[in-house]
């Protein structure tokens, strides 16, 4: 066996990008419902603290940024319409 072959078979990988974008989803909808009037700095910051020891080797990226700012511009949707 050689060194890249130990790696998640396709369904477990699927499962975990599953994973991580429910638990990104869950923050941001959360952040959004729960933060009327929030900055796009602040739901950054709260995203992060909500994220970063979720993840191995977390690193805030532009999707994150992208995140914040629709928090911010209240492009999200309201607590009682439907996440999927």
């Amino acid at each position: 066996m050689k060194i890249d072959d130990i790696r998640w078979n396709e369904q477990a990988r699927a499962k975990i990008l599953d994973d991580a974008d429910r638990v990104l989803r869950e923050a941001v909808l959360d952040i959004a419902r729960t933060g009327g009037g929030i900055t796009s700095d602040e739901a950054f910051r709260q995203l992060t603290a909500r994220l970063k020891d979720r993840f191995i080797d977390w690193e805030p990226g532009p999707d994150l940024r992208r995140f914040a700012d629709a928090i911010a511009n209240g492009e999200l949707p309201a607590a009682s319409e439907p996440t999927g």
